[in-house]
């Protein structure tokens, strides 16, 4: 991948997304404030539901909050605390791996129940399919970096993440440099 098309994939475009993010979060909700919700279908079956919803919200949280604390944390902090690099990946895989599937099987539970129930397919509106699949897709490119970070577990790789993450979080110009090198599987999963 060449320099410019590296830089503006993961250099700009980050803060397009979030720019696009920011903004239009705030112009609907002052517009549309209540409107932000999906269609309840809890009365037309609750079967796959209340396992579905579960499984898919604590392992989303649970990724949130590692990506949240793995990536934006200083990696002088980790230094001083005596956590290797390593041992960080290690933990990273074994915690991400164990909410990743939880969070999968809940999404395809979610899934199968609004795919396949005609009730509930009837009663979906487009975007709440389209959400879903693209967060299914998501996870699935997510699962999919632990084969290849099982390859190198000394942590060089996270690392690189961790730098690319705080530099656009302080808006360091030459951030995209960081991943310019990765696996082109963790490329998707952050372009998504």
């Amino acid at each position: 991948m060449s320099d410019t098309i590296n830089h503006a994939l993961f250099g700009w475009y980050p803060y397009f997304c979030l720019t696009i993010f920011l903004l239009g979060s705030l112009i609907r909700f002052d517009r549309e404030q209540y409107t932000w919700k999906t269609g309840s279908s809890q009365l037309l079956r609750r079967r796959q539901l209340r396992w579905g919803s579960n499984l898919f919200h604590v392992g989303i949280l649970v990724i949130f909050g590692g990506h949240f604390v793995g990536l934006l944390t200083p990696i002088w902090v980790f230094d001083a605390l005596g956590v290797s690099h390593s041992f960080k990946q290690g933990l990273a895989i074994t915690a991400g791996g164990i909410a990743g599937v939880a969070c999968f099987i809940g999404i395809a539970l979610l899934a199968h129940r609004r795919l396949f129930d005609a009730r509930i397919r009837n009663t979906s509106a487009p975007g709440d399919i389209a959400i879903l699949l693209l967060l299914w897709v998501q996870l699935t490119l997510g699962l999919s970096t632990i084969f290849v970070s099982l390859g190198h577990m000394d942590g060089h790789e996270m690392v690189k993440f961790m730098n690319w993450a705080q530099g656009i979080l302080t808006l360091q110009p030459a951030a995209a440099a960081y991943v310019a090198d990765v696996n082109p599987i963790f490329k998707a999963h952050l372009l998504l």
